[in-house]
């Protein structure tokens, strides 16, 4: 056991002699390591950042809600190609569907109806904002997803089934439309050729990649949106949106509420469903398998730079070889065996390449830390990430190693010691 110590402890103090020796040759070596590793950590915690934004952003929707909508969100089961001109003819849903679930649905806690539309504008004054998203919302909305307020309310039943004149803001649209203005409860804004009353300002919830947040909504009641606009089931599609009750899986809902869609559209036993129940899970499933394909990706790309490192310390090792020939030829007439002399200059190898992932990924982490504040999207070097770092430096370590490696085990211990 203290053999094996002093053989790791030698093997160390010879890599950091070797780096002060020859600082230039084993820098330019390193460097060839960092860079690999940089290319490599840096594309995986790229990937791993984006992926972990979008299914926060996903999240949003709900794990313990099934939307009902004309389209499916992906292939359904057997299919190989997606029908959209089928899907495109399908009723669209409707408040007296709303009203027919929430009388039989009985696996659900909540079912609500919103619609979302684009391309408002909205104003204050003299300041008008363009190309606003707004949601019109039935009561229920808010016993589905949680709504929280950094001031206001949300709306009474009596403005919901009315269709009252008042609204929520995001928080950007707020601060966006009012400016320095506190204390926005009771304002006006102007929408749709009304004057609505502001009863509630959302908390920030901050930025993802597929843009599922509250700060740049406006929300309505759905009355309200549906006596200023057409709902036609293309441009303007009403969804209907249940949540499980406690206790209650995503499929035993999926299966309430198939049953009860397909009562109340009439549909004989052996047609078709002419609706599609879509869950987060779909998307989910389709998240994984790009980004798994993207992680293959971001492995091939930086493999090319860790080739080109792990050549510099192959070459710097032969060197070093080279250079302790005599010092080998003693070590071996002195006893040593040739296992020990591989191992000496392969963890000198692993320790090389090790100390030029660090740097690596003290590369990464830097220029993430300056991307994140500059861009306002966090990226993150994960422990994950690290890990990989690490091991791969490690495994560059001994490929590269181990051929020279080799070479000084197999020296003879009298042509050595003579060698000049």
């Amino acid at each position: 056991m203290h053999v094996w110590i002093g053989l790791l402890t030698e093997s160390i103090q010879m890599a950091f002699r070797e780096l002060q020796v020859n600082r230039l040759r084993s820098f330019l070596s390193l460097l060839g390591i960092a860079i690999g590793i940089f290319c490599v950590i840096s594309i995986f915690s790229a990937v791993d950042s984006i992926e972990k934004n979008l299914r926060e952003g996903v999240g949003r929707l709900g794990d313990n809600v099934v939307y009902v909508n004309k389209f499916p969100w992906g292939l359904e089961e057997g299919q190989t190609e997606y029908p959209w001109w089928k899907y495109w003819n399908r009723p669209f849903a409707t408040y007296d569907e709303l009203r027919f679930l929430q009388q039989h649905l009985t696996t659900a806690a909540a079912v609500a109806i919103s619609i979302w539309k684009d391309g408002f504008s909205i104003s204050h004054q003299n300041r008008t904002l363009s190309d606003v998203t707004v949601n019109g919302v039935s009561h229920e909305f808010d016993q589905i997803f949680d709504l929280n307020f950094a001031e206001g309310r949300y709306f009474t039943p009596a403005e919901s089934a009315s269709g009252a004149p008042v609204v929520l803001l995001g928080a950007d649209i707020a601060r966006e439309l009012f400016e320095e203005e506190s204390n926005l409860l009771g304002k006006e804004i102007e929408l749709l050729g009304s004057r609505l009353t502001v009863i509630g300002v959302f908390e920030k919830e901050g930025k993802n990649v597929v843009n599922i947040s509250n700060d740049n909504l406006v929300m309505v009641p759905y009355f309200f949106l549906t006596s200023k606009i057409r709902i036609d089931g293309f441009d303007v599609e009403p969804n209907l949106i249940a949540k499980a009750r406690p206790g209650i899986s995503i499929q035993q809902l999926k299966d309430d509420l198939r049953q009860s869609m397909r009562a109340v559209r009439r549909l004989p036993p052996r047609r078709e469903d002419n609706f599609a129940l879509n869950q987060i899970s779909i998307i989910d499933n389709q998240i994984s398998s790009l980004f798994s394909v993207l992680n293959v990706v971001a492995l091939l790309i930086g493999g090319f730079a860790l080739v080109v490192g792990g050549f510099g310390i192959a070459n710097i090792m032969f060197v070093t070889v080279r250079e302790r020939t005599n010092q080998i030829g003693i070590q071996k007439a002195l006893g040593a065996k040739n296992h020990f002399i591989l191992l000496e200059f392969l963890i000198e190898a692993v320790i090389l390449c090790i100390i030029g992932g660090i740097l690596g990924l003290l590369l990464v982490l830097t220029v993430m830390k300056i991307l994140s504040a500059v861009t306002e999207f966090e990226l993150l070097l994960s422990f994950r990430n690290i890990l990989r770092g690490v091991s791969i430096s490690a495994v560059i370590g001994v490929l590269a190693g181990i051929l020279p490696a080799l070479a000084a085990a197999r020296m003879n211990p009298v042509d050595a010691i003579r060698f000049k």
